[in-house]
This record gives structure tokens, C-alpha cells and sequence, in this order.
């Protein structure tokens, strides 16, 4: 893209529909009179009168415990310089924008024209009452250092620099991890700082916090080393002045094991670079071009771990990892400072993250197969959804420890609950599924090795103890892509049915099939011929118990994959096969069926399938409460549909009245419980909205899971099917990988159910 493009979509981007980034959303009802007699006058005096007898009342009846003041005086913004407040506000902007999409935190901008440095304070300190935190913003040095001082010293609220301790906390995470990747000591290594504004201060503070030595660290400003004999020294530049005999970067870097650069572009020379020690670590974080540019860097030094302040390349130094979670914890503590020890906290949360299995969700956002801790991937990405549980805990949990929270937290797993849930990602269903199988993981065959989402699934599943993986396909194959794409999958074990031929195990398979389908066509050439397939094998080894349950159909159509199960597996003795899909949805969860089997049941079809679904439901923990779907309200229409649906429902309270069921309900009346409750009453789902949908028809039950799906933004789990004789599960075509470990996890808690029912 050229420049003038890139200039025009910029100023698009901000300019088209409304104006700016953000925006005030009202949080409560307003549509009515009342509404509004409670919002404002008379009704919002009873909470002014409760906060000026109780100031704490504040976080209770205001938005004040989850908004931030992003500040700022315009001095010292991105690599623009003293442009001025207004025109730093798109920065502001976008600071809050942040600060809503990562952490959920609110945010009111704030500009302020003067370079005064006791008016800015006395501006912030009087804005105290109306937010929970202070983000300052793009002050320039040494201006900063004396606004933060005195702004934590006279506040009760946490107050932060970001633009000092961001960098500080997400750069000491990427040197921890990148000297243990490189062999180096913390405490040992040599460190020039090639820079000395409120950054790069901050930052070396805080490499000395997390084990470096002073005596080792080096700091270079605009004018060279920076010595103890140079006169005029500034005191934040002072405290990390050397007595060596050195004066240039190129002096600085000979020999030195790290590289920090938060200066300008291409200072740093390859030659400079040849000069550092073996295995040399460098975090050139100068925006828009780091000191030295990474493919110069890379094909300089094989050795080398480099990191920059760019998305493009791996090892992205980017504050965002840090500060909508450091105030996310410090809010929900109602933390009166964001201290050291929560910096520290935040700092050895995110190194330890990086070490953790990486989220799906992440390897798609950045295009590739398999990113795993390395020196291409020293810290997490931005996108990794487990930051705000993993930095904000930690943080809350250090303010709590340092004694400067007024709120304390006691069930950590409530709260991981709750921070989750800010940013739509409740499955918690799904977390205690995971729980449940990770006590008895079971042995799961993986029809369709050959293809890399199988395989980082596979890899999933194993290191997270969720299941033992087999591996069906051609093993020369599936060995070179494990190879290729650093999957690990080591002992493994792969199987290659077309290779089992003529092995005793291929012909007991072979003559079980025949004998099953020998009067439905399949003859014994048939039958071997069949065992070549893959889903044939896989549905083999789980009826003869080398394995406890098949995952298939990533890669094959519906039918052709669960054909073979039915022909060698079937359904239990008086059952019917059901497909239901669990919806994990930002209400809840959501049960539905028969999305993908029975086409047009009958009433009494119906509530067999309901039956079925029950029990299912009931495996997860969850009480059903069961709505029977149709396009009429307990007979306001009449039809074949909803006369069937009726029918199933009065077959269902004669024979099963301990299952909780009504019908026939239109989907919003059996979902909104108000509108329900209004205007049914006598309906024995009074109370409580449903949680398990029964559809009239295969065609209404797959359209409404689909467009939950799309429209919706809800997860699909599934097809999870019911009914086999023994546990058998088909993916979606082409499902993530996300949603190939979901249904992996619930083929191990299906085998765990068959094997206690024996």
C-alpha cells in the first residue's frame, strides 16, 4: 500500500459515519417514563444521598469502579513529538478504544493544553471523584516523572504512565523469557539501553527489578554514553551514568549479550550487531522502525532472538499486553496505587504465558499452524484472550498481598469467571467438560491424521491431558507434517489401515463387517475393500476396544462419515440416533435438536429424541429445562406442525412428568422468560427461560443453529451424537481446530459415560 493510501484510509477510518472512536452507551433501560424518573430527577437522588453519607457508594451506584481517565498533554506523542493535546486526542482515542475491546474498562479521554506541570497535576487530582483509574498518556520527559510522582503521592486511585512502565513490564517479560531461551543468566547479562526518555528509564528500572545487575546495564542518550563526568547530568538520566571508558554505541554494544532500543531508526549497524556476544537478544522498539531492521537483523546473526515495537514481525514489544489488564486488576481490587509488586505481578504473568499452549483462536489470527514457545515467540500475542484472566488475576492478587487494595477477592475462580465473561467468553460449561475428562482421558482415534487441524487438535488434546490420540492415515504422510508444522506428537502412535492388510487385526475387522451387512449387500470382498477407508478402521477399533472413541467428518460430508459407525458400531438396542448441538452463547449455554439426523419426526419420534437429549443435558451438569419449538403458542395456530409438537408434548408430561418440557412455544416466548411468565403462566417453564430447544424438523433445528453461529456469534459445539452403541463423534466440515478439541473433549466424557454404564 503506498503512503497516500495508507494516509487516505487512515484519516477514512476516523473521519467516516460518526466521528472518532468512541462513544457513551446509556446502561440501563430508558424507553419509558419511569425509566427516565429513575435515570435522572427525582429518582437519582436516593444514590446522590447514599454516596454523600457513604463515598464508597460511589462503586456501587456509579460507573466510577470501571472508569479510566486516558490523560494527556500532547508533548510527547507516538514518534510525533509536542504536537500539541487536540492534536493527540485521535491517540487518546484509540487509547480507549483499547482499554474497551481488551479489558471492558470505560474510558473518558481527556486533553489538557498546558505544559505546566503544577497546573496538569492540580487539573487531575480535582477529577479524582468521577474515575476509578488514571492513564497518563504521551507527557514528554522529564515533565513525566514528576506528574506521575505526584499525581500517586496525592491520589487514592491508581495511576499509571503507560508510555514508562507499559514498555517497562512488556519488555522485562520478553528478556526473562528470551535469556532462558538463550542460556543467559538475567543477574550476567550485558545490557546497552540505547535511549534515555521516560521509557527507557522506566524500562531499565525494571530490568534491575526482575534480576539484572546495575553494573552491567550501559545507557546512551542523543550526546553517547552516558557518564558519570558529564556535566549538567539530568537526574533521571544520573542514576544509570557509567565510570567506564566508553563514549559510543558502537563501544556500548561490543561484546554485550542485549540490546534495548527505544531511540530512533537504524542506529543500530550490522557491523555493531557481529560485535554483541554469542546468542545475542535485541529489542529494537523505536516506532515506526526499530533500530535496526529485522531482516537485516536476522540475516545478520542466526543466533539472534529479535524483537521490535511492529505487528509484522514475530516478537511485537506491545504495551496493550499490559495495560488494559494491570488497571482491569487494580479496578476490581479498588486499588488505591498500582505498585511495583503489581507490575512485577504482571510482568512474570505474561513471561508465563508464553510458555502455555497457544489458543487456535491465535494461530488463525496470525495465519500459521502452530506458534509454541521459541525465539520467535518469546511473549504472547495481543489477540491471546487469556490475558485479561492471566495479567489481571496476578495483578489483583498482588495489590491485595502489598496492602494497597480495599476490596479483596476470596473464590479466584469466580472472578476468572467474571473477566471472561466481560469479554463474551463464558464457556464455562465447556471448562468444567474439559475438567471432567481431563480425570480420565481416553484413547481417540483421529480418522483424518492426514491434515494439519487434525494434528494440532491431536497436539492439543495430549498436552492439555484431555485424551490419548491415535492417528489414522498414511504414516509416512502425517510423519512428514508433524515434522514440517513442530507438532508434538511424539509417541503417538499411527496407524495406517491400508498398510494393516492382510494383518489378523484388518481381517477380524473385515469378517466382523461382513457378518453384520452380509444381508444388506456387503459381501466379504466388500467388506475387506471397506476396511481400507479410514472411517471404517476408526469405527473398528472402538467396537473391538482398541480405542474408546472416533473423531471424523473434518474433511467428508455428513452422511459418508457416519455411515460406517452405523454399519459397524450402530445404535444401542430400542434407541434412535439424535444429533444435538450445544451453542455456547453469551447468555448461556443452549442445547438444540435434532440438528442433523431426523428429518421429519413424528410425535412420537419427537419425544423420544427429547428423552435422549434430556439425559445428554443432564451429563453436563445442566438441569433441562426443555421448550418444544414451533411456529404457534400452545395452540394459537393450527397445522401439522404444531398439532405434532402438541401431541410429543402430551406424550412427554404422561410418560416422563419428571422431565421439565412444554410446548408447542415460539423461540423467543420459550428464551424470554418475562414475556413468557406475561402471557403464559400455567406453562411449566414458568420461572426460568429454557435451556434446551426441540425442533419440529431436521430443516428448522440446522437453519436455527447456523445462523446462532453467524449472526448470533455463538460457538457451536457439536454434532454431538446420541444414541450409538458406542461413543462416535462427527466433526462439522471443516471445523476449527477450537472446535475439533471441544469435540474431542466430549468424545472422552461420552467414553467415560459408556464405560460406567457397562
Amino acid at each position: 500500500m503506498s503512503n497516500i493510501n495508507r494516509k487516505k484510509e487512515a484519516l477514512d477510518y476516523h473521519a467516516l459515519g460518526r466521528p472518532g472512536k468512541i462513544a457513551v452507551v446509556p446502561t440501563k433501560p430508558y424507553n419509558s417514563q419511569r425509566d427516565l424518573s429513575l435515570a435522572y430527577s427525582p429518582g437519582v437522588a436516593e444514590p446522590c444521598l447514599a454516596i454523600a453519607e457513604n463515598p464508597e457508594d460511589a462503586y456501587k451506584y456509579t460507573a466510577k469502579g470501571n472508569l479510566v481517565a486516558v490523560i494527556s498533554n500532547g508533548t510527547a506523542v507516538l514518534g510525533l513529538g509536542d504536537i500539541g493535546a487536540q492534536a493527540g486526542k485521535p491517540v487518546m482515542e484509540g487509547k480507549g478504544l483499547l482499554f474497551k475491546i481488551f479489558a471492558d474498562i470505560d474510558v473518558f479521554d481527556i486533553e489538557l493544553d498546558t505544559k505546566n506541570v503544577d497546573e496538569f497535576v492540580n487539573i487531575v487530582k480535582a477529577l479524582e471523584p468521577t474515575f476509578g483509574g488514571i492513564n497518563l498518556e504521551d507527557i514528554k520527559a522529564p515533565e513525566c516523572f514528576e506528574i506521575e510522582r505526584r499525581l500517586k503521592a496525592e491520589m487514592n486511585i491508581p495511576v499509571m504512565h503507560d508510555d514508562q512502565h507499559g514498555t517497562a513490564i512488556i519488555s522485562g517479560a520478553a528478556l526473562i523469557n528470551a535469556c532462558e531461551l538463550q542460556g543467559k543468566d538475567i543477574a550476567s547479562v550485558k545490557i546497552v539501553v540505547n535511549g534515555a526518555g521516560a521509557a527507557a528509564i522506566s524500562c531499565t528500572g525494571m530490568y534491575v527489578a526482575v534480576g539484572a545487575k546495575k553494573e552491567n546495564i550501559v545507557m546512551l542518550d542523543s550526546k553517547g554514553v552516558i557518564r558519570s563526568d558529564r556535566e549538567q547530568l539530568d537526574g533521571s538520566k544520573a542514576e544509570w551514568a557509567t565510570n567506564r571508558d566508553i563514549h559510543t554505541l558502537a563501544d556500548a554494544v561490543a561484546g554485550s549479550d542485549v540490546f534495548i532500543g527505544l531511540s530512533a531508526a537504524d542506529v543500530l549497524t550490522a557491523d555493531m550487531l557481529k560485535s554483541m556476544a554469542d546468542k545475542p537478544i535485541v529489542l529494537a522498539m523505536a516506532n515506526p522502525n526499530p533500530e535496526i531492521a529485522y531482516d537485516l537483523a536476522v540475516a545478520t546473526r542466526s543466533d539472534i532472538i529479535m524483537g521490535t515495537g511492529r505487528s509484522d514481525f514475530p516478537n511485537q514489544v506491545n504495551n496493550v499486553l499490559g495495560f488494559p489488564y494491570i488497571f482491569r486488576g487494580a479496578l476490581d481490587v479498588r486499588a488505591t496505587a498500582i505498585n511495583e509488586d503489581m507490575k512485577i505481578a504482571a510482568v512474570h504473568a505474561i513471561a508465563d504465558l508464553a510458555k502455555q499452549t497457544v489458543p487456535e483462536e491465535v494461530n488463525q489470527a496470525y495465519n500459521t499452524n502452530n506458534l509454541r514457545f521459541g525465539i520467535d515467540y518469546v511473549i504472547p500475542k495481543p489477540t491471546d484472550p487469556r490475558l485479561i484472566t492471566e495479567v489481571s488475576i496476578a495483578v489483583a492478587k498482588a495489590a491485595i498481598a502489598s496492602g494497597v487494595a480495599r476490596q479483596t477477592i476470596t473464590d479466584w475462580e469466580v472472578y476468572k469467571d467474571e473477566l471472561r465473561k466481560r469479554l463474551g467468553k463464558d464457556d464455562g460449561i465447556m471448562r468444567k467438560v474439559t475438567s471432567i475428562a481431563k480425570n480420565n482421558p481416553k484413547r481417540v482415534v483421529f480418522a483424518e491424521a492426514d491434515n494439519a487441524k487434525t494434528l494440532r487438535a491431536a497436539q492439543i488434546v495430549k498436552e492439555e491431558g484431555i485424551a490419548i490420540p491415535i492417528l489414522l492415515g498414511n504414516k509416512e504422510r502425517i510423519t512428514n507434517m508433524i515434522e514440517e508444522y513442530a507438532f508434538d506428537l511424539d509417541n503417538v502412535t499411527i496407524i495406517d489401515p491400508k498398510a494393516e492388510e492382510k494383518t489378523e487385526r484388518f481381517e477380524k475387522y473385515a469378517e466382523h463387517l461382513y457378518k453384520k451387512r452380509a444381508r444388506r449387500g456387503v459381501s466379504k470382498m466388500d467388506a475387506i475393500k471397506l476396511m481400507s477407508n479410514r472411517n471404517y478402521f476408526a469405527a473398528s477399533m472402538v467396537e473391538f476396544g482398541e480405542a474408546d472413541t472416533l473423531i471424523s467428518g473434518l474433511t467428508r460430508n455428513y452422511a459418508s462419515t457416519i455411515k460406517p459407525a452405523l454399519h459397524v458400531i450402530g445404535a444401542k438396542e430400542g434407541s434412535r440416533i439424535v444429533g444435538m448441538y450445544m451453542m455456547l452463547t453469551s447468555k448461556g449455554p443452549l442445547f438444540l435438536g435434532d440438528t442433523t439426523v431426523n428429518t421429519d419426526p413424528s410425535a412420537e419420534e419427537l419425544a423420544d429424541i427429547t428423552v435422549l437429549i434430556e439425559k445428554a443435558v443432564r451429563r453436563f451438569n445442566v438441569k433441562p429445562r426443555i421448550a418444544m419449538l414451533s411456529y404457534s403458542n400452545f395452540g394459537s395456530s393450527d397445522g401439522p406442525t404444531p398439532t405434532k409438537v402438541r401431541e410429543a408434548v402430551k406424550l412427554l408430561h404422561k410418560n416422563h412428568p419428571e422431565i421439565i418440557v412444554d410446548g408447542e412455544l415460539q423461540a423467543n416466548f420459550a428464551l424470554n422468560k418475562e414475556m413468557l411468565d406475561s402471557n403464559f403462566p400455567f406453562s411449566t417453564l414458568k420461572g426460568e427461560s429454557a435451556n434446551t430447544l426441540i425442533f419440529p424438523s431436521l430443516a428448522s433445528g440446522n437453519i436455527a443453529y447456523k445462523l446462532l453461529q453467524e449472526v448470533g456469534n455463538a460457538e457451536a459445539v457439536g454434532p454431538i451424537l446420541l444414541g450409538m452403541n458406542k461413543p462416535v463423534h462427527v466433526l462439522q466440515l471443516d471445523s476449527s481446530v477450537r472446535e475439533i478439541v471441544n469435540m474431542v473433549t466430549i468424545a472422552v466424557v461420552d467414553a467415560q459415560a459408556h464405560e460406567t454404564s457397562k
